[in-house]
């Protein structure tokens, strides 16, 4: 059984199977999301001192912060996670 990771930067990695969403942290749900994930002890903060550039959720109902834009983790996601479903011609 392998594990699939995707890299949200500086040197943090996620599981692909416990990603639900990825998410840019400008609107006002996504901030008060945050807010309540840092009263819940929910929210890692992966931006190592950076500007927050993407929100990721995951099934444990974590919330992290990376340094990364949202499209970047997005595309990194979708070419780990569905490389393998590619059929050969």
């Amino acid at each position: 059984m392998t594990i699939e990771i995707v890299e949200i930067g500086f040197g943090f990695s996620v599981a692909t199977k416990e990603i639900i969403a990825i998410l840019d942290p400008d609107s006002s749900p996504i901030k008060r999301l945050i807010s309540v994930a840092k009263a819940e002890n929910r929210l890692i903060d992966s931006t190592n001192t950076r500007t927050v550039r993407s929100v990721i959720i995951t099934r444990s109902n974590e919330v992290i912060l990376s340094g990364v834009q949202a499209a970047t983790i997005g595309d990194k996601f979708v070419n780990r996670h569905f490389q393998k479903s590619k059929i050969d011609p």
